[in-house]
């Protein structure tokens, strides 16, 4: 059995996504959920998949060790970062060399950086006139947005797109492929109930 944990800020869809993958037919399994805000949707979601989940403050999240002992406890061998907005320390990466993984809503190097998350990333792809973005996978290293680049998919943006055009594009991407990347990376197959 693999033991994934996933970090997420928050409503979670992406998380439950996951879960709904990689918690149904493979050995893969998400032992349990980590978020910096106590208030995250993504709590709920857990719950009703009877995912453990807890909440670290920022500055436990930066001084890592209260995290590596979570993760020690759930045995976790895996790191999936599903809209989680904290920097991972160093003592994090370190403990899990090209083990954490991040999904970035924009084909990095483009829209990437500190600050550059969520609907913001699809504001700066509207008002730059990008005709494609997508979605890029990534290796966690100590620099936002800058690990080894795993999978990239593209899809396009549109002169009368608006920033929520966007974002339900990428949204459609993320969940077709972020869980298929996973368990590549993990070397498993699984049905995903989202096709």
């Amino acid at each position: 059995m693999r033991n994934i944990a996933i970090l997420a800020s928050g409503s979670g869809t992406n998380a439950e996504n996951i879960s709904n993958c990689l918690n149904n037919g493979t050995d893969i399994k998400v032992a349990v959920i980590l978020s910096n805000k106590p208030d995250a949707g993504v709590h709920l979601r857990a719950k009703g998949f009877g995912i453990p989940s807890f909440t670290f403050t920022g500055a436990e999240f930066r001084e890592g060790s209260p995290i590596l002992r979570k993760l020690a406890e759930y045995e976790v061998d895996f790191i999936v970062l599903a809209g989680f907005l904290l920097k991972i320390s160093g003592d994090i990466i370190r403990a899990y060399p090209d083990k954490i993984i991040n999904i970035h809503p924009s084909l990095l190097p483009a829209f990437g950086g500190k600050g550059m998350y969520g609907d913001y990333v699809h504001q700066a792809v509207v008002a730059a006139k990008a005709v494609q973005t997508g979605i890029t996978v990534h290796y966690v290293n100590d620099r936002y947005d800058e690990g080894a680049i795993i999978f990239q998919k593209s899809c396009p943006v549109f002169p009368s797109d608006t920033a929520d055009d966007v974002a339900a594009r990428v949204h459609e991407l993320e969940y077709k492929y972020y869980p298929a990347v996973i368990k590549e990376l993990l070397g498993k197959e699984c049905r995903s109930k989202t096709g």
